[in-house]
């Protein structure tokens, strides 16, 4: 344990509570202030504010199976809303410097795994029944079992294929990659910019922003994504006004004629609990649920764990105070983000500014999320964002989330094919589905074919023969007929 780490637990002899809201958050016993508390809940909210322009942006771009896409301003308000509530409960409820918001890498399976296949409102439905499912998996205390059926190293290697593949998705957007279409007649599936090389103003702000992201990254400088997005929407408000450009895209970054405007709450409780089950078929709907479960619940214990120990407040078991409350409170976030057609929301890494600040307890949670609130009214000023200028996030995030490969055995060849095959297919079939299937099947295989086969959790079992019916299910209702 680090210093830091030492120093941030509660003192010997805590000093007595100042008032009723220092003893319920125990704000004294933990060894913190109001000022540091307050200090943190801005810290966090800046190094996580972009997520009012990412999610907007990600989910914004993709079409559901009808040819319907979601409004950006719509979009912007469900994301403010539901991160400003969710981060308020998880402050009060489980005393955490742990704010909430739409995740990452679940946004893209709602976008470009969920939505293909039907309506957003049945996406989002299948977005309540993920969080439904924690919930529950939580309360029967099953969280064990799945945890101890997935080998670390395959839940890392899921991380790291997830963050490739949002990567991917980043450079597309920008333009700084494109399909290039069949009628090329080539088996080259992508090229670099439109035509082979890069051409635009737009792709050039794309490339400035990777270049500033990255270095601010490298000097840990604290809000690095956000001072990325927001300097370079200025350039690319600038660029836009002085050069001729046919088109950014989704976004045009022009100054809007008012930064304050009443939310729009057309969103919210637009959701089908089961239409889901009927366009995409009860297996495929079953394994995305399983897929947003799977990306969810792990990624979230990550970083329950991970903050509470930076924050010196796990026990002397290692364990995290109030662990129940938290994990309810983190299913209950992807409830309440279906619900309000935000996408599936989670606990954030970047919580850890906060920390960096001095947060210890909950109360940091409420300045996080009144920031939230008040971002409800500047819809405004956060649809001004173009692409181009986002994207970078993109890769960045991707970079983080690749970190983790150095967790992987890659000369256990049992754990290191699986572990490949899981981050590459994602990017390769645009499916995080897709990988996290050919990494359960083949780590079945190798373990049965190397005599090893009882070494495999009886549930890993179940959930790769999911996967094998997911993936040969065209041969399978052509023999039974279906089709």
């Amino acid at each position: 344990m680090s210093e830091r780490q030492q120093g941030a637990g509660r003192p010997s002899a805590a000093p007595a509570a100042a008032n009723g809201v220092d003893r319920y958050f125990q704000i004294s016993e933990r060894g913190s202030t109001f000022g540091r508390e307050i200090r943190g809940g801005l810290a966090t909210f800046f190094t996580m504010a972009y997520i009012l322009v990412l999610n907007p942006i990600i989910l914004g771009s993709a079409k559901d199976k009808f040819g319907h896409s979601l409004d950006t301003g719509q979009l912007v308000t469900a994301t403010a809303l539901v991160a400003c509530v969710m981060t308020i409960v998880m402050g009060v409820g489980g005393n955490l410097p742990l704010a909430i918001a739409a995740g990452l890498g679940l946004n893209a399976v709602v976008a470009f795994q969920l939505a293909p296949l039907m309506s957003w409102s049945d996406a989002m439905g299948l977005v309540v029944l993920e969080g439904l499912v924690i919930c529950l998996l939580v309360l029967t205390g099953l969280r064990k079992a799945i945890m101890n059926a997935i080998p670390q190293q395959l839940k890392q290697a899921i991380g790291v294929g997830i963050g490739l593949f949002i990567a991917f998705i980043g450079f597309v957007d920008a333009g700084f990659v494109s399909r290039i279409p069949d009628a090329a007649n080539t088996t080259v599936p992508v090229q670099l910019g439109a035509v082979g090389r890069l051409t635009g103003w737009p792709v050039l702000v794309f490339c400035l922003g990777v270049l500033l992201t990255i270095a601010l990254l490298a000097r840990k400088v604290k809000g690095a994504i956000l001072i990325s997005i927001v300097t370079m929407t200025v350039v690319a408000i600038a660029i836009d006004a002085v050069a001729d450009i046919k088109s950014w895209g989704l976004t045009t970054p022009k100054v809007p004629d008012e930064i304050v405007a009443t939310p729009d709450f057309g969103l919210v409780g637009d959701f089908s609990l089961f239409g889901g089950f009927a366009e995409a078929g009860v297996l495929t709907a079953v394994l995305l649920v399983f897929t947003l479960v799977l990306s969810d619940f792990f990624d979230a214990m990550g970083t329950i764990v991970g903050i509470s120990a930076e924050a010196g407040l796990l026990d002397e078991k290692g364990q995290v105070p109030g662990i129940g409350r938290v994990l309810f409170i983190d299913g209950a976030a992807a409830v309440a983000g279906g619900l309000g057609s935000a996408s599936s929301s989670t606990a954030y890494i970047e919580s850890a500014a906060g920390v960096g600040e001095g947060a210890r307890t909950g109360f940091a949670n409420l300045v996080t999320g009144g920031l939230f609130g008040l971002a409800l009214f500047l819809t405004p000023l956060l649809t001004i964002v173009p692409l181009q200028a986002a994207a970078p996030a993109l890769i960045a995030v991707g970079f983080l989330m690749m970190t983790h490969v150095k967790y992987i055995d890659w000369d256990r060849y049992e754990i290191a094919i699986p572990a490949f095959l899981t981050i590459a297919a994602m990017p390769f079939t645009y499916s995080i589905t897709d990988g996290i299937g050919a990494g359960f099947l083949s780590y079945v295989v190798i373990k049965t074919v190397l005599g090893k086969a009882k070494e495999v959790n009886w549930l890993l079992w179940g959930v790769s023969a999911l996967f094998l019916v997911y993936f040969a299910i065209d041969p399978v209702e052509q023999v039974l007929g279906v089709r």
